[in-house]
């Protein structure tokens, strides 16, 4: 297995070189192992994904399980892993910082931090206080041993604002605080994807698999996105598969699903391989 120094400066040379590269988001350790058996060259966590496998919301986890689960998928493959670190699990901009310390015990290669309170009632943090919480992540990030890759999410569209002259100054907020890569999951279209990267001049993590925007690999590379995501998407699709599944067997009482299901001898090859 490669150590964290080796997983750290390979995430980190992926978001340098041409082109735009997919890290998908698995929401457990054999959903990494069959993500790395694809031939994929680093994973995310999801919190969403995580959390609704555990049966619980998202944003209910707290950070020690947060941690326990970014080490177990840290340590199920050879890949580097970003860890979605919420909103850090806590206001105060030196909570954040110790969160990326831990998440950097963890064994991640990196992780982001959002923009998101987790409060209906006022759901983005105002932008001094979320300048100043990104700029104690990287603080943190940069007295680590290896190089941590920061990514900073403005939240906006995800939280019924879809302003995008905002989400660009929050990004551009986050730039100046000395994030390495800039994240507003949840855009609603081609031209706001293409104004972001438009007005900032580090590496942008495109969110598909969300219904609207849906554009490829090729296209999003040619935009300028850099990283490409899906969040809880897979989750939801192995989820999607096995809901109809269920309720096939519970109404008219057939089992057709099951034509579609993985092999154990194609799932044993690749967890055995």
């Amino acid at each position: 297995m490669r150590d964290l120094q080796e997983k750290a400066e390979s995430f980190a040379a992926l978001h340098q070189r041409e082109g735009a590269f997919v890290i998908p988001n698995p929401w457990d350790v054999g959903s990494a192992r069959l993500l790395y058996r694809l031939g994929f060259e680093a994973l995310a966590t999801t919190s969403m994904g995580y959390a609704f496998s555990c049966g619980r919301l998202d944003g209910s986890m707290d950070r020690l399980q947060t941690m326990a689960h970014a080490s177990e998928i840290a340590s199920a493959t050879d890949l580097p892993v970003s860890a979605d670190l919420e909103k850090g699990f806590g206001d105060a901009p030196e909570v954040v910082a110790e969160t990326i310390r831990m998440a950097a015990t963890a064994g991640v290669a990196g992780g982001s931090i959002e923009d998101a309170t987790g409060r209906a009632d006022d759901p983005i943090y105002e932008i001094g206080l979320a300048r100043e919480r990104i700029r104690a992540a990287v603080e943190a990030a940069r007295a680590l041993p290896f190089p941590f890759t920061l990514t900073a999410r403005a939240e906006n569209y995800l939280h019924g604002r879809p302003d995008i002259k905002d989400t660009i100054k929050r990004l551009q907020a986050y730039q100046d605080a000395g994030a390495d890569v800039l994240y507003a999951p949840g855009l609603a279209s081609k031209e706001d994807i293409a104004a972001v990267i438009g007005s900032v001049d580090r590496p942008v993590n495109a969110l598909m698999g969300l219904r609207g925007v849906q554009l490829s690999v090729a296209e999003l590379a040619a935009l300028g996105v850099k990283r490409i995501s899906v969040g809880s998407a897979l989750y939801r699709t192995a989820l999607g598969a096995f809901l109809r599944a269920a309720r096939e067997m519970r109404e008219p009482g057939t089992f057709t699903f099951a034509a579609g299901a993985a092999s154990p001898k194609e799932i044993g090859g690749m967890l055995q391989s």
